[in-house]
């Protein structure tokens, strides 16, 4: 995975950009707003979701750290249920071996469940460029292929679609790419789906290649697990004679037992439901059931690199839930095209630069795409501290480059374009050392501050081109505490011919001032 996401800008232009798109943010606030409100209800409803949270915070991070063997064991689990097993080191390897088991089969069309793994490998473009035509199947991405878009949120792809836009798209492409949609679609939902489910079913009667992802790989059975909620990827995953599997390797579990955690947790954080309508799940082959050939394609593509970094790895942990998006300030506003990337909001503001590398500038852009809040942590369903990575990110970037290897070594390659961020770090350093020098600058800073500019000069303007300076209060924080013996006496005081809040307590005022008006 490199360079960027259909050649999108950094961030804080492509956030510009969105912010000015009022459809865009209306159809944003409804939806994330709407599935945050029923995704609380449904996780209100456990009394034990913080011990559901922590468990599959322990499942996640001790797959992680033995991640060598339980890949092994699903390799030989999967290997002994009739399947076979490839192993892809990046996305240029996996898209080559799934275009060469598509035209072992003879066959130039395969239907799709929907997977963000072969949109981070740009699946579908590689198998049109050698003549394989790739169906979406899930309603959202199948909105999204029409109009020839991208998708802008993991669990609703089409989240920045309204129902009258997707009527227009279904009415002007579907004939382009088989059944046409009836005459006189409206907006309605039931007409929308009715019109996707005629388009689709062709589709999967005529399909001998199904490709898929994966929610889940049990290391102990070799069992791939996908849950949805229309019945589409069933279809996918049955009715295909080859079934061929893309999947990341963090996303193994160990044993059939862990996935009891994580079918209770996923579906809650993603559709708040408390069981998804359809859960799928397929060991290798059978002769009397669903495909006759099954291949893994078990896909690295910037995995154990991020794995390397202690901080940065439990990125790993993440389910695609997307819960993080529906809570996030800056993507509700900004929405999921703006991050240059298949994997939106706060945690692909983490995934994305650590699987990708930072050396591009909507890669070094995407850790600064976060207000800090802390409300994606708080609903993540792994607990994944993002705000700590983001940071964590922040200081990779502003101390050095990528971390890149030569040989056997990692080398931190030097950082471009915050040398002025540095400079002022080392000069906060030297302050916070020496107490003399940061009270006179503080008294310093607060006489003068009428004099203070509203944005910064220079390599300053970026930050401050999006907000104002904070205020310098009017006498420092170590002066008033002192004055007041840390408030306990009365406030409302001139210090040094300058009024502190513009009140006046009991008539007191010092510095020579009168008391009591005497």
């Amino acid at each position: 995975m490199s360079g960027t996401f259909v050649g999108m800008p950094a961030f804080p232009k492509a956030a510009h950009d969105a912010v000015d798109n009022p459809t865009l943010r209306g159809n944003l606030r409804h939806a994330t707003h709407t599935i945050r409100d029923k995704r609380a209800a449904a996780v209100a409803e456990l009394d034990d979701w913080a011990q559901l949270r922590e468990a599959g915070k322990q499942i996640k991070d001790h797959t992680l750290r033995h991640l060598d063997r339980y890949l092994v064991q699903l390799e030989e689990s999967v290997t002994a249920a009739g399947g076979t097993v490839h192993w892809a080191a990046d996305a240029d390897e996996a898209n080559r071996i799934v275009a060469d088991l598509v035209r072992a089969t003879g066959e130039t069309e395969v239907v799709k469940v929907k997977s963000m793994a072969t949109q981070e490998i740009g699946l579908n473009e590689a198998l049109e460029a050698e003549g394989i035509a790739a169906y979406e199947t899930d309603l959202a991405e199948l909105i999204v292929q029409l109009g020839k878009d991208r998708p802008s949120h993991i669990l609703v792809p089409a989240i920045h679609r309204n129902r009258g836009e997707i009527r227009d798209i279904f009415t002007r492409e579907m004939s382009a790419w088989g059944r046409p949609a009836p005459a006189g679609l409206t907006d309605r939902p039931a007409e929308l789906a009715d019109a996707a489910r005629l388009h689709l079913r062709d589709k999967f009667l005529r399909a001998k290649v199904g490709v898929s992802g994966a929610n889940f790989m049990v290391a102990e059975t070799g069992t791939l697990v996908v849950v949805e909620s229309e019945g589409n990827g069933r279809m996918c995953l049955t009715l295909p004679e080859t079934l061929i599997s893309v999947v990341g390797i963090e996303k193994i579990v160990p044993t059939w037992r862990d996935l009891e955690v994580f079918l209770q947790t996923l579906p809650r954080s993603s559709t708040a439901e408390r069981m998804n309508p359809y859960t799928s799940m397929w060991t290798g082959t059978s002769d009397d059931d669903g495909p006759r050939d099954f291949h893994l394609v078990l896909l690295d593509n910037g995995r154990t690199d991020t794995l390397a970094d202690e901080v940065g790895r439990q990125a790993l942990r993440c389910i695609r839930c997307s819960a993080c998006l529906n809570v996030c300030p800056v993507y509700e506003r900004a929405g999921g095209h703006a991050y240059g990337s298949v994997y939106p909001g706060p945690i692909g503001a983490i995934l994305s630069p650590q699987l990708r590398g930072t050396q591009s500038e909507v890669d070094a852009s995407l850790p600064y795409a976060s207000s800090l809040c802390g409300a994606c942590y708080d609903v993540c369903p792994v607990a994944i501290d993002i705000p700590e990575v983001l940071v964590h990110l922040r200081e990779r970037i502003a101390q050095g480059g990528p971390v890149t290897r030569e040989g056997n070594r990692a080398v931190l390659k030097p950082a471009k374009g915050h040398a002025a961020e540095r400079a002022a770090m080392r000069a906060a350093r030297w302050a916070f050392g020496r107490p003399g020098a940061l009270r006179a600058g503080q008294r310093l800073a607060s006489r003068t501050r009428k004099l203070h500019p509203r944005t910064l000069p220079g390599p300053g303007k970026a930050w401050s081109a999006t907000r104002d300076l904070p205020p310098v209060p009017a006498e420092p924080f170590r002066d008033w505490w002192q004055r007041t013996d840390g408030g306990k006496k009365p406030d409302g005081v001139k210090t040094d011919g300058v009024k502190t809040d513009g009140v006046e307590t009991d008539g007191v005022e010092t510095g020579g001032v009168k008391k009591d008006g005497k």
